[in-house]
């Protein structure tokens, strides 16, 4: 993935060592290329324009029925084949069902790092999907009932505008100081803490 150079990766991990070594808390940071593929959206568009080829050739010309449906056909491949430029294709899906995704996916990461296993269920997930411009923070449970999710909502929203000025990686590194700022307040390092997760950027393709 080209948003995030190695060097800057490497900035993303040395940030979030530095974190973590004020808090007992741990935090994982996941970018992913896009969170699905909405290749059945491409599907449902080309299908519903085929849908219309044959009524108007029905109804205003003669030609023959093996035609109509050849064209009918071709409309339908043509279009699911233009709608494989991915741009293209994200302009069709509706923000609420990108959210969804992106958030289930997050969710899903949350899980597949183990955070939700983390000692003292003190994890924070730092997500961002690039596709869809998607970043969200979520905390365990213990967070959550010291820390307001409308705290952790400013510090998404500063992710979101560095994404936005092309600096991903100054988005990452502020969240996750904001994310170290929040922990060590409310979850300071204790005797015996354990580094159980990755401090690196994980990118998934």
């Amino acid at each position: 993935m080209h948003l995030i150079s190695k060097a800057e990766q490497e900035q993303i991990g040395e940030a979030i060592v530095r974190a973590e070594a004020h808090t007992s808390g741990e935090i994982v940071a996941v970018v992913t290329a896009a969170s699905d593929n909405y290749l059945y959206i491409a599907s449902m568009w080309a299908a519903l324009l085929a849908l219309f080829v044959p009524w108007p050739l029905i109804y205003m010309t003669w030609l023959p029925v093996q035609w109509i449906f050849a064209l009918q056909v071709l409309v339908f491949v043509l279009t699911y084949l233009l709608f494989q430029w991915m741009p293209l294709r994200l302009m069709l899906v509706p923000r609420s069902v990108m959210d969804n995704r992106c958030h289930a996916h997050a969710v899903e990461q949350f899980l597949a790092q183990n955070l939700h296993s983390a000692r003292g269920r003190t994890g924070v997930l730092i997500f961002v999907s690039v596709a869809e411009h998607y970043a969200e923070i979520i905390a365990d449970e213990e967070i959550y009932n010291r820390v307001s999710k409308e705290v952790w909502q400013g510090a998404v929203d500063e992710l979101i505008l560095k994404i936005r000025k092309r600096d991903p990686a100054g988005g990452f590194i502020s969240a996750i100081e904001r994310s170290g700022d929040l922990l060590a307040e409310h979850f300071p390092p204790g005797q015996g803490d354990a580094d159980e997760l990755p401090n690196h950027l994980i990118v998934l393709e």
